[in-house]
């Protein structure tokens, strides 16, 4: 027994003892998994994140589209660089993309991109999950906008901000201290003195320089995130030019409204059309800080071409939005967008998850809306006037509503069977008055040309005279004694019934017949 027992511990000794061969083992195992860890890390992609909100899923793949898509890309192996699926037919879609460098070789970043198509208040649960303190330093909000429905613009903007105040105001105390950070990093870039670029690239600011001071309405409304608003197919400005009658002034103050809200978050705007290339890559890739290592391309503001809008962060002011165009009251939109962003969430009340995209500016609507809305101030000024038609038609001052209400059956008819009374005696009075009208016309003609004779066998006829004949026979044949006898005899002595209406037609033809060359009719 004791031998046993000292040959188990001395086995248990040498396989787990400390000898050298198990220390040289254990530090093979170390310097591998460091040089595997630095590989690693080395290689490490950055991850940013792209939160989009607003448009259609086919205006989101046409956003994804436009922004993963260049020239340098279409040149390469699509069986090596394939553009991932995007999934985005329910609820919170989710797709990514790589950003490549100049060379199409580097990466520099991967971008994950969340896409939701409704503000429903059921679906802030899932954008919860996407605002930690990690994720929330890489992380932008891109609002899509269509330009099929620019009337729709500022309700669907304060939708989509008071579902992300929802949000953040949920947010624990942590995500809220990095927001804070994010903002004023934000708000400090291009206020240096030039020092730094509008796209956050350049040189960084030196010890000592002072950050510019903020202008009215500027960042009052700061987020936590930077925001850019994209406007898309801007080609159907030339169909609502042309179709609906939209002017100059009225694109005009669409992009001062836009502009003046949009300052107030420190946001970007961008007009994009699918078959034009913009410059929607720069400005989203630098306002989530991927810089190309090889090539620059700086942002440039662009405020003219009223399809090529660029307005990138920390450029515009209250003095360049007036500038635009005259008579823009900067003020009155700028303190009426706090007050529709101090509303209640959400605030249509609807059963449809996509009630704020449709046109939802009724009488109802507006009446509960605050007073001082640059949501109200916006939609009476920029309408849809292909509705006025309608409007005209079932007389309602009401121009957002595409539904006419029906009318009851029995009420319907009621209304056809008096319409058919009146046109019936209509067209009564009308046929009286065109017998009277022929008879005076054929008076009138016969006092003109006289009574009109006929040669029949050799004997001069009265045509006139012929026609009284056969009336007073008729007469004579339908006479109460004619009727009231009841011999035969007598019948038979009256002789056969004469049809008095052919023959009457017969002479009534000869009497309005022309006389041609030769005939016999002759007039006396």
């Amino acid at each position: 027994m004791i031998v046993n027992s000292n040959r188990f511990s001395t086995y248990t000794s040498t396989s787990v003892g400390t000898g050298s061969e198990g220390k040289k083992d254990d530090q093979k195992k170390d310097m591998w998994s460091s040089m595997l860890d630095s590989v690693a890390s080395g290689k490490r992609l950055p991850e940013k994140n792209l939160l989009v909100l607003g448009g259609t899923v086919e205006s989101q793949r046409d956003f994804l589209e436009g922004l993963s898509s260049n020239d340098g890309r279409r040149n390469l192996d699509h069986n090596n660089h394939k553009i991932p699926p995007i999934a985005n037919s329910f609820a919170l879609g989710y797709t990514y993309y790589n950003v490549l460098d100049a060379d199409q070789e580097d990466i520099l970043a991967r971008i994950s991109l969340y896409l939701l198509t409704s503000p429903a208040p059921t679906f802030t649960s899932l954008i919860r999950p996407l605002l930690t303190p990690q994720s929330i330093p890489n992380t932008l909000i891109v609002i899509l906008l269509d330009w099929s429905q620019p009337w729709l613009w500022m309700r669907q903007l304060r939708e989509w901000l008071l579902l992300l105040r929802t949000v953040i105001m949920s947010l624990g105390p942590e995500c809220i201290e990095t927001m804070k950070e994010v903002m004023i990093g934000w708000r400090d870039r291009g206020r240096t003195g030039g020092s730094v670029n509008l796209d956050g690239s350049g040189v960084v600011a030196a010890e000592g320089d002072v950050a510019l001071p903020l202008g009215p309405g500027e960042w009052e409304d700061a987020l936590g995130f930077p925001l850019c608003v994209v406007c898309q197919n801007s080609e159907r400005i030339d169909y609502l030019e042309k179709n609906q009658g939209w002017k100059e002034e009225k694109f005009d103050l669409v992009l001062q409204y836009l502009r003046t809200v949009l300052l107030r978050h420190g946001a970007s705007l961008i007009y994009t059309t699918p078959s034009m290339i913009s410059p929607l890559q720069s400005l989203i890739h630098a306002s989530l800080g991927i810089h190309s290592l090889l090539k620059r391309s700086p942002l440039k503001a662009n405020v003219i071409d009223r399809d090529k809008i660029v307005v990138p962060p920390n450029w515009d002011s209250w003095g360049k939005i007036r500038v635009l165009r005259d008579g823009f009251d900067v003020e009155s939109v700028s303190d009426g967008w706090s007050i529709d962003l101090d509303q209640s969430f959400p605030t249509i009340k609807s059963d449809d998850p996509n009630a704020t995209d449709h046109q939802m500016q009724g009488e109802a609507n507006r009446s509960a809306e605050p007073e001082g809305s640059s949501v109200v101030q916006y939609e009476g000024q920029v309408q849809d006037t292909s509705l006025d038609a309608l409007q005209l038609a079932q007389g309602n001052s009401d121009t957002s509503k595409l539904e006419v209400p029906s009318v009851d059956t029995q009420a319907f008819l009621v209304n056809q069977l008096e319409r058919l009374e009146q046109q019936k005696k209509a067209d009564e009075k009308a046929g009286k008055d065109t017998t009277f009208a022929q008879g005076a016309t054929d008076d009138m003609i016969s006092d003109h040309i006289g009574p009109v004779q006929f040669n029949m066998g050799g004997i001069q006829v009265d045509a006139d005279d012929m026609v009284q004949r056969l009336k007073d026979r008729q007469a004579y044949g339908q006479s109460p004694e004619l009727h009231g006898v009841d011999d035969e005899s007598q019948l038979e002595e009256a002789g056969p019934q004469v049809d008095t209406d052919t023959l009457a037609k017969f002479f009534g033809n000869l009497m309005n017949r022309k006389p041609t060359i030769g005939g016999n009719v002759n007039k006396t």
